[in-house]
């Protein structure tokens, strides 16, 4: 007998990832050459490219 469990948010995730490389595969068999652009890359996963650079915080450095 198998058991199913309740889904949980590892499950949402997991099939989100599967959903977007999906679309990339799809991206990839309809684009013309060997390989899909960053930019052609970042449309099909409706990626925003931000042209500020984003610094981490160092470990102690507390700024307020």
């Amino acid at each position: 007998m198998v058991t199913l469990s309740a889904r949980t948010d590892q499950d949402h995730v997991a099939l989100a990832e599967i959903e977007l490389c999906g679309e990339l595969m799809i991206a990839a068999s309809a684009a013309m050459g060997d390989r899909l652009s960053a930019d052609r890359i970042d449309e099909v996963l409706n990626v925003e490219v931000s042209t500020e650079r984003t610094t981490v915080p160092r470990q102690g450095d507390h700024r307020e």
